[in-house]
């Protein structure tokens, strides 16, 4: 049996603005997200192995997108 990994912390939301426009020349922004924790276990799971992220979303449209 192998190991597992398990990664425990925050999930962050970034905006940006699209393309090369300055933060505030623009009238949308981007979301994506990301964290340290997340990407160790994106990574381990990319690499082959059994890897899970956990933190805590709220029950709303951001949490959703997060998921």
């Amino acid at each position: 049996m192998g190991k597992k990994f398990v990664t425990f912390g925050e999930i962050m939301l970034r905006l940006k603005s699209p393309g090369h426009e300055r933060f505030f020349q623009s009238p949308s922004l981007e979301a994506t997200f990301g964290g340290g924790e997340a990407n160790v276990a994106v990574s381990l799971s990319l690499l082959g192995k059994d890897a899970t992220f956990v933190t805590a979303l709220p029950a709303n449209a951001i949490g959703e997108a997060a998921v």
